[in-house]
C-alpha cells in the first residue's frame, strides 16, 4: 500500500472540544479489492492493526468489502445446529466464519460496505462502548447528509445483528454496529447496507438461523424480512455497487473533516501470511470450520 493511498489530517470537527477522530488518523479504502475469499481476512487484518494503534501507531478508519460471506456472531456459533447451517451456506458458496467482535449473524456482498475505527484507548481500563457507538453513528449520519434523510438510532425489532444502536430510515435498519476491545486500543464495525434489496438478506440470514435452531426452543434473532433495507431502497442511493461506491466516496469526505490535526506513526502493514496465520488462528478460537462442499 502507498503512502499516498491513506488521507492525513483536516479540518477537526470536535466533540466537547476534542477532535472526533484523532490527528494524524489514516483513511484505508480496500473496498475495491474482491478478490479476498476468507470472509475472516479482514477482521483478522484488523485485529493486528489494532495492536499497532495500540502501540502508538496511528488510528485508521478502514472500508472494506466481501464478494460472498456470512459472519456469525459468537452466540450464533453455539446454536445447535450452526455448523450444519455454516455448511449449507457454504454449499452455495459462501464464506463463512465467526466474528470476534459483539454482534450477531450478517451477510456480506459487493453491496455491503465495512466501515471500521481503529482507535487507540483514551486511558489505561477505559471503557466507554455507548460513546464509541455513539460515534460510528454520528459518524454514519454525517456521511448521508447529502441523501437529505433522517438516520434514527434504536433496536428495529425483526432486524438481523439487533441491537441498541441498529440505525434505520424511516423504521427500517440499514447499519448495526459492533466492537472489538484489546488492552489498549478498539475497533468499532458498521456494516451499511448500501445496495441491493434488504429483505433478501433478512431472508438469507432467517434461514440460517432456522437451520441453526434445528428444531429446539433456542433464544436468537426472529428475523424478519420487511425490517431491513438498504440505501438503494432508502435513499435513492443509486443502484447495487454504484450504491456502494457512492458511500464509500461519501465516509471518505466525512472523515477527512473529521480528523485533527496532528501526526502519528503509520502502521507497518501486515504480511498477507501474517493476515491468514491470524485468520486461521480467529477459526480455530471459535470453532465453526469453513467447510467447502
Amino acid at each position: 500500500m502507498e503512502r499516498d493511498e491513506y488521507s492525513g489530517a483536516g479540518s477537526a470537527h470536535t466533540i466537547d472540544g476534542q477532535p472526533k477522530l484523532p490527528g494524524g488518523t489514516l483513511i484505508w479504502d480496500r473496498s475495491g479489492e474482491l478478490e479476498e475469499h476468507d470472509v475472516l481476512y479482514s477482521f483478522a487484518l484488523e485485529e493486528l492493526l489494532c495492536r499497532q494503534t495500540g502501540e502508538g501507531a496511528a488510528p485508521i478508519v478502514h472500508l472494506w468489502r466481501h464478494p460472498r460471506g456470512f459472519v456469525m456472531g459468537l452466540r450464533d456459533s453455539r446454536l445447535p445446529g450452526a455448523q450444519q447451517a455454516a455448511d449449507w451456506l457454504a454449499a452455495q458458496g459462501y464464506a463463512v466464519g465467526v466474528r470476534n467482535s459483539g454482534g450477531a449473524a450478517v451477510p456480506l456482498d459487493p453491496g455491503v460496505v465495512n466501515v471500521s475505527l481503529i482507535l487507540p484507548k483514551r486511558q489505561q481500563g477505559d471503557i466507554d462502548f455507548r460513546d464509541d457507538f455513539e460515534r460510528m453513528y454520528l459518524f454514519i449520519r454525517e456521511a448521508l447528509e447529502d441523501a437529505d434523510v433522517a438516520v434514527d438510532k434504536g433496536e428495529i425489532g425483526g432486524a438481523y445483528c439487533p441491537g441498541d444502536y441498529d440505525l434505520s430510515i424511516g423504521g427500517r435498519k440499514f447499519c448495526g454496529i459492533a466492537q472489538r476491545r484489546q488492552a489498549h486500543a478498539y475497533v468499532v464495525q458498521a456494516f451499511v447496507v448500501a445496495g441491493g434489496f434488504g429483505s433478501a438478506r433478512a431472508e438469507l440470514v432467517r434461514e440460517f438461523y432456522r437451520l441453526a435452531a434445528k428444531g429446539q426452543d433456542v433464544d436468537h434473532p426472529r428475523v424478519a424480512a420487511a425490517s431491513m433495507a438498504s440505501l438503494e431502497e432508502l435513499a435513492a442511493y443509486g443502484a447495487g455497487e454504484a450504491a456502494a461506491e457512492r458511500f464509500v466516496r461519501s465516509v471518505k469526505r466525512t472523515a477527512k473533516r473529521w480528523i485533527g490535526e496532528g501526526a502519528a506513526l503509520p502502521p507497518v502493514l501486515p504480511a498477507r501470511e501474517e493476515v491468514l496465520r491470524m485468520a486461521d488462528s480467529l477459526r480455530k478460537r471459535y470453532g465453526i470450520q469453513n467447510r467447502q462442499a
